[in-house]
């Protein structure tokens, strides 16, 4: 296994990490910060995998299912315990589990045909809003009495809502031909 898939693989093993920390941070406060530590290192992983795989030319099949899927894993696990805490709206998860789903299944089909379909530009652009406003998110959470953390984190989940949405519908309309098969 190449450099960029185990960076891939050590962002999946830190999501337990991440989870249990946050859930601790409503009794420890200084579990929010260690969550937090392990968001962030987390999702630089993700970047340098990319960077590393595409210089070194060690982009494999694995790296272009694993790498969207490990981002996926944490990114939504964060989503989903803050829709348990009330920081993110149902709704909102909703929609972006409902694009997530459509885009799985594409590549589903796509692959029983043998077609490995790599993520697109705006869907790698959702994803760096979303990494984004998770980590501030916490953040707001460590530093509860500064409500302006919080409605910035909002906003990059609000930005990061619009950009789910479009890269969904770019990519159901690039890779419709899928189903033509």
């Amino acid at each position: 296994m190449n450099l960029p898939n185990k960076l891939t693989v050590v962002r999946v093993i830190a999501v337990p990490f991440f989870v249990g920390l946050y859930i601790l941070g409503f009794y420890v406060a200084a579990c929010f910060w260690i969550a937090l530590v392990i968001f962030i290192a987390a999702a630089f992983t993700d970047m340098l995998d990319g960077m590393i795989a595409r210089k070194r030319n060690l982009v494999t099949n694995f790296g272009k299912i694993m790498d969207p899927l490990a981002d996926k894993v944490l990114v939504y696990s964060a989503f989903c315990l803050m829709v348990g805490d009330g920081t993110v709206p149902a709704w909102m998860f909703i929609i972006i589990l409902a694009r997530e789903f459509a885009v799985s299944g594409i590549r589903t089909v796509a692959a029983s045909e043998g077609i490995v379909i790599a993520a697109g530009y705006s869907g790698k652009i959702k994803t760096v809003l979303q990494m984004i406003a998770v980590p501030v998110l916490i953040l707001a959470h460590a530093l509860s009495q500064f409500q302006i953390v919080m409605t910035i984190g909002q906003i990059f989940l609000l930005a990061s809502l619009v950009m789910t949405v479009y890269s969904g519908i770019e990519y159901i309309v690039k890779n419709k031909g899928v189903f033509s098969q």
